[in-house]
Parts: C-alpha cells; sequence; structure tokens
C-alpha cells in the first residue's frame, strides 16, 4: 500500500502521506460485489491496493453504460466528499479485490490538515472530470489467468513463453499451484500446519505482493477446476481460456463449475485462445467454439511461431496494431502496397478493420498469407472487370452484381479452401456496413466472410444491397469509410495505422456550365486525352457521392491515427480495375517516402510497439 500512495502523492511531504496512511483500514470485496451504489451517501473514499473495479452511470432513462476501470494505486468515492452530495455512479469489482478506506470524518480532518493532500486529491478529480465524456478506458491487465479448457492443453509451457514475450512490455511472473506453496515455504510459512483459511489469507496476501512487485503476473490453472483454479478465475483481471482448436469444442468442467457460475457483474473478460499446429493453413469451425461460450473475444495462436505468440503479448499488454483501410474502390489495390512496406519494416498487424474495399483487401491481410500468395491470389481474382455487368433496367441499382459476387466467393475459396467465416480468419478482423433498415452504422465481426463483404461494397444505387437477417445492408462507407474510431475501441490495440484513399486535393472542372446529355455523350467517343470534359461517370459519380458523410468525418478520423498513409492516386478511378498492380506499386512508394520521413524517435516508438525480439523468460515463484 505505501507503494500506491507515493505514486499517488508523488509531490506531497512523506509526513503527509504517512498522516493519511494512518487512517486507512482494509476491506476485502469479492468479484462481482458492489462497493459504491449511485445515489448512496458518500461517507468514505477507498484506495484500490489490489484488484479491479468498474464504474457504471444510470442515465435517466434506466439505461446503465460503463465509463471506466479502476486499476490499482487509484482513488474513488472522493467526490461526494467534497461535494456532499449522493454517490454520482456505482462502483463494482470485476475481481477479488482489497482495499484501504478513509471515512468522511477523518478525511475532513486530514484536509484540514495537509493542503497537500487536498491539492494532490483535486488534481484528480480534475483529471477524471476531463475524461468523463470519451470512450470508456480499458486499462491493461495485471493478472492474467490461463485457464485450460480442454485436454492436451500445456498450459505451463503455453504461459512460460507468453511470458518471454511479455517481457518486452514489463516485468513478468508466471505462477502455477506448486510455485505457490514454494514460495509460501520460501518466506517462512509453514503449510502443513495452516488451517484452510490461514492458507487461503496467506495466498492472497502473497499474490497481492507479486501482484505490486510486478506488471504482469501469469496464473496457470490446472486442467480440472480445483482450488487453485477457482483462486486463478476470481483474482484475474482477464481470463484466456486455451482450447485445443482440433478437440470437440463442447465445455469443459472448468467452464462449467467454475465461470458459469460467476457473479453477472465480475465481467473479468474472458478470451478464448484457440491453439493450433503449425502447419494449419486456416482455422475452420471457430463459430462452434463461439456459440457455447459468452467470450468477449477470441484468438487463434500457433504457439510454436513466433509471430503469433507475439501478437498475443501485443494484445495482452494493450500495445497491439490496428491497420485500417478505407474505401475507394479499385483505389483500394494501394492498401496492399502500403502493407508491404510496412512489412519490409518488419511492422507487424494485430488488427485489420476497414470498409468496402478496404474491407476486401483486409481480409487478404487478416488471411495471415504472405504477401506472395496474396497478390497471386488479388491477380487471379481481378484479371476480369468485376464490375461490368450493368443492368439493362436499373430498378435497385445500375451495376447487377453477379461478377463481384463471383470475384469475392472465388478470393475467399482462394485463400482458405472453404467457405468461411470471419471469425476464421488468423487476424481478428472487422468490416463496416451500413444497416439501411435502421439507417445506421453497423460493424461486422462475425459471419459469413463472403456475404460480410458484399454487404460492405454495396454501394448504394450502383450495387444491389445485401439481405442480412430481414434487413437490407449497404456500402458502409455512407457512415463511417474510414473506421479509425471503431479500430481504437478494439481491445488490446495501443497504436492505430491508417491508410486513407480519400483526395487531399479535389480536382477542379473548369466549366462555367454543365454540358448537356448529349454533348456529353458526344465527348466520350473521343480519346481519353482529347475530351473537352473532365467529369466523372454516373456510376463513380454515385460512389463517391454515398461517402460525402464519411469523408467530412476525415479530420477527426486522422487526428486518431498514430500513422497516416494517404497515397496520392492522381488520375485513378474507382472503376479502373485492370490497374492493380500499378495501384499497388503507388501505394509501396507513398509508404515508403512516409516512413523514410519518420524522424528517429517516431519510428523507435513503432517499433517499439510491435517488438518480438527474443526475451529472457520470465520468473516463476
Amino acid at each position: 500500500m505505501r507503494h500506491h500512495l507515493q505514486a499517488f502523492f508523488a509531490d506531497v511531504a512523506p509526513e503527509a502521506v504517512d498522516r493519511f496512511r494512518e487512517h486507512l483500514t482494509w476491506v476485502d470485496i469479492r468479484g462481482g460485489e458492489t462497493l459504491l451504489q449511485q445515489g448512496d451517501p458518500g461517507d468514505a473514499l477507498y484506495l484500490l491496493v489490489s484488484g479491479r473495479l468498474r464504474t457504471y452511470v444510470t442515465d435517466e432513462d434506466g439505461a446503465q453504460r460503463m465509463l471506466r476501470e479502476v486499476p490499482r494505486g487509484e482513488i474513488v468515492g472522493e467526490m461526494s466528499l467534497y461535494t456532499g452530495e449522493p454517490r454520482s455512479a456505482t462502483v463494482v469489482a470485476i475481481r477479488d479485490s482489497v482495499l484501504a478506506r478513509l471515512g468522511k470524518e477523518e478525511f475532513d480532518r486530514l484536509l484540514l490538515s495537509s493542503g497537500q493532500v487536498s491539492v494532490a486529491l483535486t488534481r484528480q478529480i480534475i483529471r477524471r472530470l476531463r475524461t468523463d465524456g470519451s470512450a470508456p478506458a480499458a486499462n491493461r491487465p495485471v493478472t492474467i489467468g490461463l485457464i485450460p479448457v480442454t485436454d492436451g492443453v500445456e498450459t505451463m509451457d503455453f504461459a512460460q513463453r507468453l511470458g518471454a514475450r511479455m517481457g518486452a512490455h514489463g516485468r513478468v511472473r508466471v505462477l502455477d499451484s506448486g510455485s505457490i506453496e514454494h514460495e509460501l515455504q520460501r518466506i517462512g510459512a509453514d503449510v502443513r500446519q495452516l488451517g484452510e483459511p490461514e492458507f487461503q489469507q496467506q495466498v492472497a496476501l502473497l499474490l497481492d505482493k507479486i501482484e505490486a512487485d510486478n506488471d504482469f503476473v501469469l496464473l496457470v490453472g490446472d486442467d480440472a477446476p480445483t482450488d487453485w483454479t477457482r483462486r486463478c478465475t476470481r483474482h484475474a483481471d482477464e481470463l484466456l481460456l486455451l482450447a485445443d482448436a482440433g478437440a470437440e469444442p463442447r465445455l469443459h468442467p472448468t467452464e462449467e463449475r467454475l465461470l458459469m457460475e460467476r457473479p453477472p457483474k465480475t465481467e473479468a473478460a474472458e478470451v478464448l485462445v484457440l491453439l493450433h499446429p503449425a502447419q494449419t493453413r486456416s482455422p475452420r469451425n471457430t463459430a462452434a467454439w463461439l456459440a457455447r461460450r459468452p467470450v468477449a473475444d477470441h484468438l487463434h495462436i500457433r504457439p510454436s511461431l513466433d509471430r503469433d505468440m507475439g501478437r498475443l503479448a501485443r494484445i495482452q499488454s494493450r500495445t497491439a496494431v490496428g491497420l485500417v483501410l478505407a474505401g475507394g474502390g479499385a483505389r483500394g489495390f494501394a492498401h496492399l502496397g502500403v502493407y508491404r512496406a510496412l512489412q519490409e519494416q518488419g511492422v507487424e498487424v494485430d488488427y485489420v478493420g476497414g470498409t468496402s474495399m478496404g474491407a476486401v483487401m483486409g481480409t487478404y491481410v487478416a488471411s495471415g498469407h504472405p504477401l506472395e500468395v496474396v497478390a497471386q491470389s488479388v491477380r487471379r481474382s481481378f484479371r476480369s472487370n468485376p464490375t461490368g455487368d450493368y443492368n439493362v433496367l436499373p430498378l435497385l441499382s445500375l451495376i447487377k452484381g453477379g461478377r463481384l459476387r463471383r470475384v469475392i466467393t472465388a478470393a475467399v475459396h482462394d485463400l482458405f479452401g472453404f467457405d468461411a467465416d470471419i471469425e476464421d480468419l488468423w487476424i481478428n478482423f472487422f468490416c463496416v456496413t451500413t444497416n439501411y433498415s435502421r439507417a445506421s452504422e453497423h460493424v461486422l465481426r462475425h459471419g459469413n466472410i463472403t456475404k460480410s463483404l458484399l454487404a460492405s461494397v454495396a454501394i448504394p444505387g450502383a450495387l444491389p444491397p445485401v439481405l442480412r437477417d430481414g434487413e437490407l445492408f449497404c456500402d458502409g462507407g455512407t457512415f463511417n469509410n474510414f473506421p479509425v474510431d471503431v479500430m481504437a475501441r478494439m481491445r488490446g490495440v495501443g497504436k492505430v495505422i491508417g491508410i486513407d484513399l480519400s483526395n487531399a486535393n479535389p480536382r477542379r472542372i473548369e466549366l462555367e456550365e454543365m454540358p448537356s446529355a448529349w454533348s456529353m455523350f458526344r465527348d466520350r467517343f473521343r480519346g481519353r486525352n482529347r475530351r473537352r470534359f473532365r467529369l466523372p461517370s454516373l456510376a463513380s459519380y454515385l460512389m463517391n457521392v454515398t461517402i460525402l458523410y464519411s469523408v467530412s468525418r476525415q479530420r477527426q478520423a486522422r487526428r486518431q491515427t498514430d500513422l497516416y498513409f494517404n497515397p496520392p492516386l492522381h488520375r485513378i478511378g474507382m472503376l479502373q480495375w485492370h490497374r492493380h498492380e500499378q495501384i499497388a506499386e503507388q501505394g509501396y512508394a507513398h509508404a515508403k517516402q512516409v516512413l523514410a520521413g519518420l524522424s528517429e524517435g517516431e519510428f523507435g516508438a513503432l517499433q517499439r510497439a510491435v517488438a518480438t525480439l527474443d526475451r529472457p523468460e520470465p520468473s516463476s515463484a
């Protein structure tokens, strides 16, 4: 506790900190229990010594909204002591937690005797008020439980590999039931003489000390629902459920007895980690695993591949890299050129998201295949014009969409060898669509890849919409053509790389009046270099006008990127599919130029964010 107080009151005299500590009393709270209730009178503040809390606000209409997570070392509940008003939020323990309590009378006396303590607490309130209107903050987990949910998982070996990778981001300790007993004996506790309550108390105190001394603690559960496994599930900020991807996706006894019966507001995220052999081409049947368990996320990992373990370590340390690909028709081939330049610099991507053609190119990236395989697949899939089947009677769209459907279907089978789902991608992926029936943006993270991509590229008026669960879906660019904001909310993402395809400098049209339809028709028969009217075609006009709202959000989206690319694709139209290799090369040249222009500090920060170098093995108790 002294460590947390010194960190919190960094500018406060030591004697004032000691005076604050003298008035604190200990409070234990179980995962799922409520510490503070919105509307109750404020009678104390609390310092979180170990564990994790989450704050909620209930709106006037009764809807509950999560504000933020509270990590160890922070103080909660002080606002009501200052204002005398009721509690402004409900605070719930995500996991078993230990807090130090300071009552209202002691608080008032302390403020009168120490102006420094009062200033430190006021600073915390100001910082919190500044972030109340922003998206919910999810701090990185400190204690992570690794729980096997199928037979045959080498959990300790996996934990050691993960710990070695996470060592790039902080101090790591790996603990299992045997090492806990060994550590208790090392510090002088006679385990054989301790009764069960005393033993559990000693274990809790030891875990709290280890957690305070490290940035990450990996708790390795047993392969059965033992008392130790139960403690791992209750003491962890986040749970990784380790499963052999080749096993049956049924629930494990540990899940049935320990996880399904947890209090509803424990809410420590459960993440399914499906383990594959190194030679696996593509994951399969992921939906069956997810249908049986209410997990917050899932990951596909080949434990013997450093690349995969590095990705998991970055996600768990909240330093993952998210790649966002904007829509733009045939201009989207530039994404592959930029991605090639990033790979040449050793930048690994941990999440991929996109809209329209950006979603199509993002699927290639998220497939996990080498770039040469991706390039060959693109050549095969787009060797013919995917939007050349125009409707004679354009009742719903100018383009029939049959060719595009065949191209995307062929591309998916070429990449995966079967009709895959989004969940089956090696790298976690999302695509943005527009729900026409509800007039809202819709983010797809599950479901059939082909149908999802067709929905994301279905530009209103140009391509037919897609039916999904009785509702119409169309191009995501209508609402969000460059979904950086969606990526920034993904679990574990710390850096966002964005590839934008909008025109930075709009082209002027040197005409006083629009020409007549007959004049424009005759102009089309002139050679491209001899045309008088540099006007978009009807299809291009419709494709561009649908993303105007998204373009208006461009500046805000750019501010949310850590690395921004905007390839200057001059004189390249949205339907020039035959120029895919030239477009990709232009994207590559632009990315090389941007990366070369980064300062040493900027590039170093990017490389550190994706570091996958070998580190010393994490210590075990």
